[in-house]
């Protein structure tokens, strides 16, 4: 990542309708969020919240693997188009008419893949998913091939984004003609070929000039809002349950469980310093990893719904696989958020045990639901997710009392 990018040239030079695309400076003070980034991500959660309902629709009639793979599918989709946009926008933003009016088709694309997300999963028809990520990738190009011509240093790597890019996309509309399973295979090959193009990019000439502090608050910003959908999500089960059978004591121990979960999770990819990302190995790693961050913080709303109904009776699971569909999104959570916390040295994992720990504690509390209940098993998770959270704040309070304030 480069480290001495110049300011913003195009600032000086700004005009009502187009600004030249030269690169952001990753020390420009004051950096934040802009309004059109935040619609960006508002347009995003709606495809994450359709994603997430037919999660919990497949996990509430029992079809678990076909589900998590069609939810593992579209978010991939929807994670890695939001992640392009946002890397992008940090070191090429110019906020001017043609950009705006790019991500604004980016947005429409996002729309038109949350249309199709229930053909998806339902008929494993991904026509419109797969037309509306291809209109988000292919805003992309245009983007790029302005930051070429206005940033000749960085001109090398914003041609290859451009022809990778343009590339896979071509790929995407191919594979809608293959033949069931073999789809599967051109998924994979693809999800690779996406994932290959930054690194290549990157290594030809100057690398792209992110600015370090608007990605993570960015990053933070999506998990919040991330955050918000699982609880209007847990929100609509509690209130048609309430509704037909009164708030029992069972469903009053899982909301308070639920809401444990959600706040510790809040809490701990926010306590601690923020992140740093002094290397592309680093940034590569820290975007990656949050695939899984997002998405298991998406699935647990689908858990919570479905545990919802299972208290009052009706799920179609056990009371053990009703606890695994909230345990495992919480424990992929923390197993991923922690070592990306100590690669990025942030967060509030400060010790190794720990991030193994939460985890593990929170598998068993599900595996032993039958003899715990459902909801006393929902409420131990939030115990120890909290236990948890309480022992890493201590151990960065010592640390921090040990370096006089200072990041280790």
């Amino acid at each position: 990542m480069a480290a001495d990018s110049a300011p913003h040239a195009g600032a000086a030079q700004r005009g009502p309708w187009r600004t030249p695309m030269t690169p952001r400076s990753p020390a420009e003070p004051h950096r934040a969020a802009t309004p059109l980034e935040l619609l960006f991500d508002l347009c995003f959660v709606v495809a994450v919240s359709q994603a997430a309902a037919q999660l919990r629709h497949a996990l509430a009639e029992g079809h678990i693997g076909e589900g998590v793979l069609g939810y593992a599918m579209v978010f991939f989709a929807i994670w890695w188009a939001w992640m392009n946009f946002t890397w992008f926008a940090s070191a090429y933003d110019t906020d001017d008419v043609p950009y705006r009016l790019l991500t604004l088709v980016q947005m429409t694309g996002v729309l038109v893949l949350a249309a199709g997300v229930r053909d998806a999963f339902d008929s494993y028809d991904f026509g419109l998913v797969t037309a509306g990520y291809v209109i988000m990738r292919v805003a992309m190009i245009p983007q790029w091939l302005r930051a070429a011509a206005a940033d000749p240093p960085g001109r090398p790597a914003a041609l290859r984004y451009a022809v990778g890019i343009t590339v896979v996309q071509v790929g995407w509309v191919a594979r809608l003609a293959l033949p069931h399973p073999g789809d599967y295979i051109g998924f994979a090959v693809l999800v690779a070929a996406e994932l290959a193009v930054p690194a290549w990019a990157e290594s030809g000439g100057r690398q792209t000039s992110w600015h370090p502090s608007h990605i993570a608050e960015r990053y933070g910003l999506f998990t919040i809002i991330v955050l918000g959908e699982v609880l209007l999500a847990t929100l609509a089960g509690i209130r048609t349950s309430v509704t037909e059978h009164g708030l029992s004591t069972a469903l009053l121990v899982v909301v308070i469980g639920g809401l444990i979960l959600v706040f510790g999770m809040w809490w701990i990819y926010f306590a601690g310093p923020g992140p740093r990302l002094p290397s592309l190995r680093a940034a590569l790693t820290w975007g990656y990893g949050h695939y899984v961050v997002f998405a298991s913080v998406a699935a647990l709303g689908a858990g919570l719904e479905v545990t919802v109904e299972a208290v009052e009776h009706r799920g179609h699971l056990t009371e053990t696989a009703t606890a695994w569909t909230v345990a495992v999104p919480v424990a992929l959570y923390l197993l991923v958020l922690g070592p990306l916390h100590r690669l990025v040295r942030s967060g509030a994992v400060a010790h190794l045990a720990l991030v193994v720990a939460g985890p593990v504690v929170v598998l068993a509390l599900a595996a032993l639901a039958g003899p715990l209940t459902l909801e006393g098993a929902v409420l131990g998770m939030g115990v120890a997710l909290a236990l948890s959270l309480t022992a890493n704040l201590v151990l960065i309070h010592r640390r921090s009392c040990r370096t006089g304030g200072r990041t280790e």
